[in-house]
């Protein structure tokens, strides 16, 4: 059986494997995303540049391991109206994203690459899923960011937690706003890599 080998130190990435009962190992690239930032104003060519990049630094750090291993890599953006919004990187930001997001619909997009640590195909790939804000105070998007659920989360927020009070509708995978489509990992993994989740 080959090894699975995620490329991300995404606690919600991380858990939504445990969740599905899917045996893995992780590893922490740590590429420049800033680089990629400011040459591809595109948010799907910049999700899925940046996924590759990941799993390629992944790919070389695990050169020197003799193990048949695939590795999987992801990096999610919301995009609202052409514009990409990243992480917050304090309590400020974190505020000013959301209240720019509530009673509205956004563009929630991962990018994937998936490659095998012994051949050279990466496969690149990307969903969105459009996620709709229900209108919410100012004082309850205050009281969202003291539990800190926005910290290290594109659009500053957690489906899987106290978010779910005020999204509205999601259209699309569920599993990608949690920074993973495991439906599309499922389909890559069957058809370009041999790979059937359900038997692992």
């Amino acid at each position: 059986m080959k090894k699975i080998i995620l490329a991300s130190k995404s606690i919600d990435r991380k858990k939504t494997f445990n969740r599905l009962n899917i045996p893995f190992e992780t590893i922490i690239t740590d590429i420049d995303e800033g680089y990629y930032k400011g040459i591809f104003s595109n948010p799907v060519e910049l999700v899925k540049e940046i996924a590759k990049a990941k799993a390629l630094k992944a790919k070389d750090l695990l050169k020197n391991r003799n193990i048949e291993s695939i590795i999987i890599a992801a990096d999610t953006i919301v995009e609202f109206k052409g514009k990409i919004i990243g992480k917050a990187k304090n309590k400020a930001q974190a505020f000013q994203i959301l209240k720019s997001l509530i009673n509205r619909s956004h563009n929630l997009i991962t990018g994937v690459a998936i490659t095998e640590l012994n051949d050279p195909k990466v496969v690149v790939d990307y969903d969105c899923t459009i996620v709709t804000f229900l209108d919410i105070s100012d004082n309850e998007i205050r009281n969202y960011i003291n539990t800190e659920e926005w910290k290290g989360r594109a659009g500053a927020y957690s489906i899987r937690d106290r978010a779910s009070l005020f999204i509205k509708e999601i259209r699309g995978s569920p599993s990608n706003v949690i920074g993973l489509p495991m439906q599309k990992i499922f389909e890559i993994l069957k058809k370009d890599f041999g790979l059937n989740l359900f038997d692992t």
